[in-house]
């Protein structure tokens, strides 16, 4: 269930309860009348089921309140009510697959803004994977995988392209590329330092890897590998399993290909540092491009159900 806290002006108090009554899986709603004060009007509380909070959502964005009062929506995570039961019943569809485009739009720009410390993240997991690559060290290459933030500009990216965000598209680009620019820039000074201190050494970069030569040496299963990952992302994402989102993150090679360019940068090896660009611009469209057809394909697949979300005029309510 969601919880929604509206403050609406009086005026329009009756249009937002009608389009309250008017959406299946409503239910425990109640009226203040002019207790708001900042903005000025009646705050009304009101449980919607999951599946029909996109479309109530929509409708109350539709009567302005987002613009005139206020929407605040919250995670219900435990309801205690035979009235709420009922009220996900009459709501078609599961909750676990239902898409709250508005929610995924503040995560994701939120996740995808260029910020200190999603920079910083950047960076430190670049470091670790350059270890991993010349240590030859499939456990600091997970690591490193792990720790990278890229997963969010890339979901904004994806997300953004289907609503027809172009300033989303460019914030998130924005983040994309100077996060890893900055990233492999900041790596191969690190490379450089480690060079110098005896700790990292040419012939480690262009020894046998059997564990890491597969980041500097992209094939079709890595477009295939970005793509089913892509997919993954989105759905967890748009079910907040936030669990699989650390599965997407250490199954493509992108931090590990930008810091296995950063360290051949170092050396002078553009013949890997060109594979490994090469690596790492075929997983970032492979995640994008799976990224905008799932959600293209989850948009198309819930507006199917658009027809049985709203209450026909004069239904009465199942409870």
């Amino acid at each position: 269930m969601l919880h929604l806290r509206i403050i609406t002006p009086a005026v329009r108090t009756d249009a937002v309860l009608d389009l309250i009554d008017s959406t299946v899986g409503t239910t425990h709603l109640a009226v203040l009348k002019g207790v708001a004060r900042e903005p000025e009007g009646d705050i009304v509380l009101v449980d919607v089921a999951r599946e029909a909070g996109d479309g109530l959502l929509q409708g109350l964005r539709q009567l302005d309140i987002d613009k005139v009062g206020s929407i605040a929506v919250e995670n219900v995570d435990l309801s205690l009510s035979d009235r709420a039961e009922r009220a996900e019943e009459e709501a078609p569809g599961e909750a676990a697959d239902a898409v709250i485009w508005e929610q995924i739009t503040e995560t994701t720009q939120e996740e995808s803004t260029l910020t200190i410390a999603y920079a910083a993240l950047m960076i430190v997991a670049t470091m670790i994977a350059a270890c991993g690559v010349v240590l030859d060290n499939a456990i600091l290459i997970v690591g490193a995988m792990a720790v990278g933030p890229e997963f969010g500009p890339l979901a904004g990216i994806s997300t953004s392209l289907v609503r027809r965000d172009r300033r989303g598209v460019f914030r998130s680009s924005v983040a994309l590329v100077v996060g890893f620019a900055a990233a492999i820039v900041a790596t191969t000074v690190f490379s450089l330092v480690m060079d110098a201190m005896g700790q990292f050494e040419r012939g480690m970069l262009e020894a046998d890897r059997p564990n890491t030569g597969f980041i500097f040496q992209p094939d079709p299963f890595s477009f295939v590998v970005a793509l089913l990952a892509g997919v993954a992302g989105v759905v967890s994402m748009t079910s907040s399993k936030a669990g699989v989102l650390v599965g997407v993150a250490i199954s493509v090679t992108t931090v590990p290909a930008a810091a296995n360019a950063a360290v051949a940068l170092s050396y002078g090896d553009l013949g890997q540092m060109w594979g490994s660009a090469e690596q790492l611009l075929l997983n970032l469209t492979g995640i994008i491009v799976a990224g905008v057809l799932t959600l293209i394909a989850w948009k198309l697949l819930w507006r199917t159900q658009q027809g049985r979300m709203t209450r026909p005029p004069g239904a009465p309510r199942k409870y």
